[in-house]
């Protein structure tokens, strides 16, 4: 309040005394040093002698008004609110009511007299002596009818107008007291207010180490692995590649630094239809996408263009992986096939330089740039690229595996085993180096002899289980082995049949984790072929899932993304959407989906907080994504590859 005073001196009549004597900058802290100093008779300078004469004006002052103190409270105001001598006048009235009591009940019983004295704390020492002494006490009284008397005189029109002036001061004084715990509560507030916003920067401060330290945890660990393949292939030409099942980067690349977080600094536009599968092999290295339109193409991301395809489906891939120089590919001609992109990349060129040479050797190709004017022909010369017929086995494509009777929907290997989902609702193992089949698991067998844990959307002994959620959903008939099912609209209104019954696997050595129509997360035993633990709570068909040492990750088209507790088998955390979900990926940090938007949406894990990458982004609903360390490549409706750095 002082300081405010202080403040506000220069807008009265007082501070502008003040700033006349040259104190504009006067501190209340230095009031009474003046008078200090002439008291101890201490050398007195012309600034002490300016600060004694202008106290009084000073203390005039008044208070500004500010978080409610009123203008017209000045500072002597405030201070004779507050000091002990403000009770005075009350106290005094107290004793005049005393007095006034003590002579209107003095024909009244003495029991009744002595407590109401008691109850005020006026019963003395001296009083219990008249008691005890009849002549004493009855001396006293007569001394009271005195004192009686005088009350009368006292209780006149001058005495009620003193007390009345009084009481206003003492009205006066609540409401400057009142006022200025008004003030102070305020004051508290705003420095409570400041402590919590201080608070929320700390504990954002805190977050963001805590992301720090996962990001050096993964880092460490991609260390390690290195470290421990050096000591494992000494001599060994054999290249490092790190495993997928680590999250987080590794060894950060130094390119693209500058780059903004979120934003799209690069575009693949050479597909017709939307994406429907890509994967990375490093951050500048290569892109495999897939479209509708049954082209699968191979990109050098350090330039941006496009070096090759990759022919041999007859259909349109579904799924595919990328490790290294390797890429595993599956589709709806019911097969996968394992690619050396090697010799993908060298197949190009050949072709390459063969449409070259028969443009040279073209007749018309020779010919004069500037045709003869009496010539009718057109002189446009339209040369299409030679078609070479399909060898039996497509060059680059290293082996061929047969074995699904429909489309294959999911695929995931690690060094030699290969494990592949489709729409016959099985899950097969293969031997890359054989192309040999080791292993079916039947979801349909798994799904009938779920006596231990039934999900509550299967009939364990039917032949047919519906899928609840949203209305008109289709019966899977085991006879007919047909499934199909509504997805829901994405953002733009648009919408398909879905038809692919495994919507994602992932192994760990022996561990295995599916995701498929009927709505159900299971795990099964690689050794036996056998789902030990079915997790139930979507809805609708798991379109994609991933798993780490402690926690499974699933999207549906029932639109949420459901984090699974592996220990408990419990879900941890739900996050919900508008739209379907049709791919994800996370790690210790985040969780990056897309949820039929143009939009790719990020969880972060730690501040449980979403965002979403839309600058210079798609503009139709994402549905394919993979990120590898800060980058990231999307795959959408609009026939479009994005490559983000997040």
């Amino acid at each position: 309040m002082v300081q405010t005073a202080a403040s506000s001196s220069r807008t009265n009549q007082p501070g502008r005394i003040m700033e006349a004597r040259g104190l504009s900058n006067f501190n209340f802290s230095t009031l009474g040093r003046a008078p200090l100093r002439l008291a101890m008779k201490q050398p007195v300078t012309s600034q002490d002698l300016g600060i004694l004469e202008s106290t009084p004006d000073l203390l005039q002052t008044p208070i500004p008004e500010a978080d409610g103190v009123a203008k017209e409270i000045s500072l002597l105001k405030g201070f004779n609110a507050t000091i002990p001598s403000s009770e005075k006048g009350k106290a005094r009235r107290r004793q005049v009511r005393n007095v006034q009591f003590d002579d209107e009940n003095e024909g009244e019983d003495s029991s009744h007299r002595k407590l109401g004295m008691q109850a005020r704390g006026m019963l003395t020492e001296g009083a219990h002596n008249d008691e005890e002494h009849g002549t004493h006490g009855r001396k006293r009284r007569g001394a009271k009818r005195g004192d009686a008397l005088t009350a009368s005189k006292i209780l006149g029109k001058e005495e009620l107008s003193r007390q009345r002036r009084e009481i206003l001061q003492d009205k006066e004084n609540l409401h400057v007291r009142r006022r200025l715990a008004q003030a102070e509560i305020d004051e508290i507030t705003r420095k409570i207010n400041s402590l919590d916003l201080i608070r929320s920067q700390l504990e954002q401060d805190l977050l963001r180490i805590q992301e720090e330290d996962l990001e050096l945890e993964d880092e460490l660990r991609g260390v390690q692995e290195r470290a421990e393949f050096e000591e494992q292939q000494q001599g060994s030409t054999a290249t490092f590649q790190p495993s997928r099942r680590r999250k987080g980067p590794a060894f950060l690349p130094s390119e693209h630094d500058d780059l903004p977080h979120g934003v799209a600094f690069m575009t693949l536009a050479s597909h017709n239809a939307p994406i429907t599968a890509l994967d990375i092999s490093e951050p500048y290295g290569l892109l495999v996408s897939a479209s509708q339109d049954e082209s699968t193409r191979l990109w050098d991301l350090s330039s941006g263009e496009e070096i090759a395809f990759l022919r041999g489906h007859t259909g349109i891939v579904k799924c595919l992986q990328v490790e290294g120089n390797l890429c595993v590919s599956g589709g709806t001609d019911n097969t996968v096939r394992v690619w050396d992109l090697r010799a993908v990349e060298d197949e190009e060129e050949a072709l390459n330089q063969s449409f070259v040479g028969s443009l040279a050797s073209s007749p018309r190709f020779n010919a004069p740039s500037i045709p003869d004017a009496e010539e009718e022909d057109d002189t446009a010369v339209l040369v299409e690229r030679p078609k070479p017929a399909a060898p039996a086995r497509p060059r680059g494509c290293l082996r061929t595996l047969e074995g699904h009777t429909k489309t294959v929907s999911s695929i995931y290997f690690e060094d030699a085993c290969l494990v592949s989902g489709a729409s016959d609702k099985t899950i097969r193992q293969w031997d890359i180096n054989t192309g040999q089949c080791v292993l079916t698991m039947d979801i349909l067998w798994a799904l009938s002899h779920a006596a231990s844990q039934p999900a509550p959307s299967t009939s364990p002994r039917g032949s047919t289980f519906s899928i609840p959620g949203l209305p008109g959903a289709s019966l899977l008939s085991a006879a007919s082995n047909s499934f199909s099912f509504p997805s829901p609209p994405m953002a733009d209104g648009s919408w398909d049949m879905y038809l692919d019954f495994v919507g994602g696997v992932q192994f760990w050595g022996y561990a295995l984790v599916s995701g498929s129509g009927d709505g159900a997360v299971r795990m099964w035993d690689m050794r036996t072929g056998q789902a030990h633990r079915t997790l139930v709570g979507h809805t609708a068909p798991v379109t994609c899932v991933q798993f780490d040492e402690l926690h499974i990750v699933s999207g549906s088209l029932d639109k949420t993304i459901r984090i699974w507790d592996l220990r408990t088998g419990g879900i941890a955390e739900t996050l919900r959407f508008d739209y379907p979900v049709t791919s994800l990926q996370f790690d210790s940090r985040k969780v990056v989906s897309c949820a039929g938007e143009s939009g790719i949406k990020v969880y972060n894990r730690t501040t449980m907080q979403m965002s979403t990458l839309v600058t210079n982004g798609h503009t139709q609903p994402v549905e394919r994504l993979r990120y590898m360390d800060r980058y990231l490549v999307s795959g959408a409706r609009d026939s479009t590859v994005k490559v983000w750095a997040i």
